[in-house]
């Protein structure tokens, strides 16, 4: 599993969640209802990619295992998407 390169999909998916994430701090009320209404929706469509491409049966990773390895990619990136 250490030589498997995640789908720059999932990780641009990923990452675009974790912005959106990160966009809550220093919010509230309605700016931080409709920021975690933004989140949300770009984190759903994460774990949706995710779940549809570990189906597939060139996959050699469990959905779980896929994810994870997304979320490192994405986290230990030299930007951290959530800065």
């Amino acid at each position: 599993m250490s030589d498997f390169e995640p789908p720059a999909e999932l990780i641009k998916l990923e990452r675009s969640a974790e912005e959106a994430r990160a966009a809550l701090a220093g919010l509230d009320g309605e700016a931080y209802d409709a920021q975690w209404r933004t989140w949300r929706s770009a984190a759903e469509r994460f774990q949706a990619a995710v779940t549809e491409h570990a189906a597939r049966e060139d996959v050699p990773l469990s959905r779980y295992e896929l994810e994870q390895a997304v979320k490192r990619a994405v986290r230990h990136a030299e930007e951290d998407p959530a800065e």
